[in-house]
């Protein structure tokens, strides 16, 4: 979606002249122009103001940012050598702070971690790719055009169908500009992005009236070749465009590797952070529409890598003390002339940024292995609960009514929103429960009350999925998703067998049959609508929950299911997490 822009004379005039490098090419009739810390910007001859901010694998350099610890060191060099024009603009460039904050900005985009007033942002040029590799290798264009074979004629509809259900509702890149380089110069663009891009659209190929539903390409052969084009892409020439494909790639669905996601995220996050996309660049003299690009990028790893933590049971990799880039306003996600979706899609997505936030503080109770969990628990509930119900106070009425009603769910992007708060609710009250079993191992009224509340938490998760219509089950969705059935079918069964002592007091446990309604909505979504994100829950648990459900054996069988499946006495993440090794 675009970025509300100021004229490029202002941005040209407020950029110093050091940080700015034109270029022209031979191969695309844009010009090209690169402000010092960040990548290629490719601006239309037919709207100055939309930027692409792509780069191509021919590039030779990265910018790198230089560490705080040597920032001080660095500036006086970058002072000493800006008389040497051509020997400052190969070794350091400079973004510092525009003066005169912006109306209305934090004070933690204004002021540095000690306090003070921000330092500039240092970069240096690096060499992109290993020496002697050229920097166009012939087995990972050969996959790409392999790709774009299989696709045509229909490459320029799954490229409509991705910002249409995609980027709408998870912004990444500029609609305009983008599809204008694809259609001039696309040859600029990474092979790596476009193969990830196609790939990403494949799951909405069925419900989309402008491709053949006679045909259909095999999807995975495509993401197959695809993720062979980044993982050349990211030892080759690593770049900007290289973590937008990573992005698409983890969030692509369906999933199948599960390890190989986390090793494309830690890439990306590393490679985002020595680009400087950690560090807040809204009072930076770049462009608006580079601005947009660098926080959009930030904004989309740090979602994925709380969800993916909290699906996987692996630590977050971004720390909140180690950025700065502020949270997601409509001014850097719509135009004034935005439609109502644009506009709903985007406060949607605000609101799932900033939900990701109160994800982070849980995150940390649950990984911290040093902490005396005897110690002030009743504080750390009391802070856990304040945290969601501010999030929710600062909902519009709009997006507050999605989250706790579950009304409209007709706007992009909504469905996954619920399904994500449901889940940041469920582990809080898991967590909370974990809590009272550490100061009250019997099971008294107050641990009671826990589990009634940890059940009910499911339950508006099970609520959800039998009201979903074919409309939200071809919306955008996250795949970490699927793991919020998995989680809350592991507990549904955990108190069922933990509550009963017979088969046939099991069969008609209120628990089980919240288990078992969740996998038939799941099973009638997966058949019906071709619905994915239900597939783990459903390996992994419709067997099981149909032998219990019709289980006449005597009551020691029930035992050996609670023995099987869960402990009271497992660690919070083993009962939070299934066994995730049945997937592979």
């Amino acid at each position: 979606m675009p970025c509300r822009r100021e004229p490029l004379a202002v941005a040209a005039a407020k950029a110093p002249q050091s940080s700015i490098h034109v270029r022209t090419t031979s191969t695309s009739p844009p010009t090209s122009t690169t402000s010092a810390p960040g990548p290629k910007a490719v601006l239309s001859p037919h709207n100055p103001h939309l930027m692409l901010a792509l780069d191509s694998p021919e590039d030779e350099d990265n910018s790198h940012i230089i560490g705080p610890a040597v920032t001080n060191d660095t500036q006086v060099l970058a002072d000493y050598l800006s008389s040497e024009p051509s020997i400052h603009e190969r070794m350091i460039r400079v973004v510092k702070p525009r003066l005169g904050s912006q109306v209305g900005q934090t004070p933690r985009s204004s002021m540095d971690l000690s306090g003070g007033i921000r330092k500039p942002v240092i970069f240096t040029a690096v060499r992109k790719r290993p020496f002697g590799l050229s920097p166009r290798q012939t087995a990972p264009l050969q996959k790409y055009q392999i790709v774009e074979k299989m696709l045509e004629p229909w490459t320029s509809t799954l490229i409509d169908l991705y910002f249409q259900k995609v980027n709408i509702c998870f912004p990444l890149l500029d609609e305009v500009s983008f599809k204008h380089q694809f259609q001039t110069a696309r040859d600029r663009i990474s092979p790596a992005l476009l193969s990830v891009l196609y790939a990403h659209s494949m799951i909405f190929w069925k419900n989309c009236p402008d491709l053949p539903s006679e045909y259909c390409p095999d999807s995975r052969f495509i993401w197959n070749q695809a993720t062979e084009t980044l993982f050349s892409e990211l030892h080759i020439s690593p770049g900007i465009s290289t973590i937008i494909a990573i992005i698409l790639n983890v969030g692509g669905r369906p999933t199948t590797s599960m390890i190989m996601n986390e090793i494309q995220l830690g890439a990306a996050v590393s490679l985002a952070q020595s680009l400087g996309l950690n560090r807040d660049p809204t009072d930076w003299n770049i462009s608006i529409p580079e601005k947009c690009l660098r926080m959009k990028i930030w904004w989309a790893l740090v979602v994925h890598d709380k969800w993916l933590s909290l699906a996987y049971g692996t630590p977050p990799q971004i720390k909140r003390f180690q950025y700065d880039v502020p949270d997601p306003t409509l001014e850097f996600l719509t135009s004034k002339d935005a439609s109502d979706a644009q506009n709903g899609a985007a406060s949607v997505f605000i609101a799932l940024v900033t939900l990701t936030g109160v994800l982070d503080k849980y995150l940390e109770f649950v990984y911290d292995l040093n902490q005396d969990r005897d110690q002030d628990n009743g504080q750390t509930s009391l802070g856990l609960e304040l945290s969601l119900g501010q999030w929710e106070d600062s909902l519009s009425d709009d997006v507050r009514r999605i989250i706790t009603r579950g009304n409209n769910l007709h706007i992009p992007g909504a469905a996954n929103l619920r399904l994500a708060y449901l889940s940041t609710k469920l582990l809080r009250r898991r967590i909370e429960l974990d809590i009272e079993k550490q100061e009250d191992a019997a099971l008294g009224d107050a641990l009671t009350n826990r589990y009634i509340q940890v059940r009910r938490a499911a339950e508006e998760i099970v609520l959800l999925v039998q009201e979903l219509e074919e409309i939200h089950l071809s919306d955008f969705w996250l795949p970490v998703s699927a793991f919020a059935f998995t989680s809350a079918i592991t507990f549904l069964l955990r108190c069922a067998l933990e509550t009963e002592n017979t088969a046939a007091g099991l069969a008609q446990s209120a628990s089980l049959r919240l288990a078992n309604n969740l996998i038939d909505s799941l099973q009638s979504h997966q058949q019906k609508s071709g619905w994915d994100l239900g597939d783990l829950c459903l390996a992994q648990y419709a067997e099981v929950v149909e032998k219990l459900m019709t289980a006449d054996s005597p009551s020691a069988t029930v035992p050996e299911f609670q023995q099987l499946m869960m402990s009271s006495e497992v660690p919070i993440i083993d009962e939070l997490f299934p066994n995730l090794w049945d997937m592979f």
